[in-house]
């Protein structure tokens, strides 16, 4: 039975996306500042809406093509609360920096319906719909400093090879298609559970999905647009790349592979096993040279998306249930050190490279101290969080004996230690630099210190979001 009450959250957010563009078309310009506002406290109402009214709730809409359960309330929940948080962070980057900060609001709030339509995906083409909708803001988003030649190539890159990526992607749902007859999750797992054999046809179309969403997450062989595209991105852009579109990428990855192929693990794990070998080892490799913190945080991120892609080639609800726990904390801890990178500001100019945080903590011990923390996290270091989500990641690994994919893991994350390691070396080490302008912004200091205690205090009570996620089934 469909129940459109489901669909509010999603109504609400595509209202508010209009009502921002109407606001900025009709206010005067003294009065935009408080566009920003208006799109964090909707997108928190819509939010606690979403807890108190659906959550625990489940349902199927329009025959199954959109699927309502604890899965996609939880991934909703979070888009909302982390676009809220990415908006906050980023108000006096967006207002220096970019004309026409009510469009830039506005897509990015269409940014999010798209990514929660994507988490509720019950079909491939729904999937796919969602999936360019949010490639399109993305486009935009990418290229949205317009006078900036940097920001110009990455768009150029990246509307580039997302098209050529959005291409293989319909050609593996149009290959689906024609030999299962179907593009519904559901009945496409009872198709092939009535026959446990792949053939050709059908193992190239698997493997041109699989080859189009490892796009839009940045895994390693279908990585290359994410180092130029962080570097020439606007930073705020920068960050909703790092923080949220591939985790929206992934949550349609998980109901791809274990709802309709998950009788196919056999022929189609060690795939998923190569995608995580190949960016666990080149994300670590490749981001020791680096020089820009953007273009060395999308090397991390790749990194980071191998220990994910680790959890999900598993095979089990423990390793997906591990898996999306990695992902939160490590939304967490890119939200924090963004926010570290707004607060580097010298007349109205904001600095990214490695050199500019020589001696940071002579002159901003705080922000020192708090992103020493962050890059622990990130490093996995205990007892941080980031080491209880790696941690979580290798027991799901190593129960089920899958040796080989733990170690290499692990050796990534030393290597990647030592370039995490040397970013705190050059902030306490070496010799200090013209000071940095204090940042007035609340929504950025409320969003670095509720991050930075989080990562802090996880290990006090780590079972508050396993308890949550452990409620999430996919198989």
């Amino acid at each position: 039975m469909n129940n459109l009450s489901f669909l509010l959250p999603e109504i609400l957010v595509v209202i508010l996306g209009f009502g921002v563009l109407t606001i900025d078309f009709f206010i005067p310009k003294n009065k935009k500042w408080s566009l920003p506002y208006i799109a964090i406290l909707a997108l928190t109402g819509i939010f606690i809406f979403n807890l108190i009214f659906l959550w625990g709730k489940s349902d199927e809409l329009y025959g199954g093509i959109l699927r309502i359960d604890g899965y996609s309330l939880f991934f909703k929940s979070a888009f909302l609360i982390l676009g809220a948080a990415l908006i906050a962070s980023s108000v006096d980057y967006v207002n220096k920096n970019l004309s026409n900060p009510g469009e830039y609001y506005a897509i990015l709030i269409f940014t999010v319906l798209a990514m929660m339509l994507l988490s509720s995906s019950g079909e491939l083409l729904t999937a796919y719909i969602a999936v360019e909708t949010l490639s399109f803001g993305l486009y935009v988003l990418v290229a949205f400093d317009r006078y900036n030649i940097k920001s110009n190539e990455a768009g150029t890159k990246y509307i580039i090879l997302g098209a050529l990526s959005s291409a293989i992607l319909l050609f593996g749902i149009s290959q689906i298609y024609g030999l299962l007859g179907t593009t519904q999750f559901n009945e496409m797992a009872e198709v092939l559970r009535s026959n446990n054999s792949i053939n050709p046809g059908l193992l190239l179309g698997f493997l041109f999905l699989i080859a189009g969403l490892g796009f839009k997450v940045a895994s390693v062989p279908f990585h290359m647009w994410a180092p130029d595209v962080y570097e020439g991105s606007p930073t705020s852009v920068t960050l909703f790349f790092a923080v949220v579109p591939k985790v929206a990428a992934l949550t349609v990855f998980i109901r791809f592979l274990y709802v309709p192929f998950i009788s196919l693990i056999d022929q189609w794990q060690s795939i998923i096993i190569f995608l995580s070998l190949a960016s666990m080892i080149f994300g670590a490799v490749a981001a020791i040279g680096q020089k820009n913190l953007k273009r060395l945080i999308a090397y991390s991120s790749i990194g980071h998306m191998g220990y994910a892609l680790a959890g999900l080639s598993v095979g089990t609800n423990s390793g997906i249930q591990n898996s999306i726990i990695y992902l939160c904390i490590y939304l967490v801890m890119n939200l924090g050190v963004f926010c570290c990178l707004f607060a580097f500001k010298r007349k109205d100019k904001f600095y990214d490279n490695l050199d500019d945080l020589s001696g940071l903590s002579k002159n901003h011990p705080v922000i020192s101290l708090s992103l020493l923390i962050l890059l622990f996290s990130l490093a996995g270091i205990p007892p941080m969080a980031g080491f209880f989500a790696k941690f979580y990641i290798f027991t799901a690994v190593i129960e089920q004996s899958m040796y080989f994919l733990a170690i290499v893991g692990l050796l990534s994350a030393v290597i990647s230690a030592f370039y995490y390691l040397r970013i705190i070396k050059i902030i306490y080490f070496d010799p200090e630099k013209e000071i940095y302008e204090k940042n007035h912004n609340i929504g950025l200091k409320l969003t670095l210190i509720l991050s930075t205690i989080f990562i802090i205090a996880y290990f006090i009570y780590p079972s508050g979001l396993t308890e949550i996620v452990s409620k999430i089934n996919i198989i």
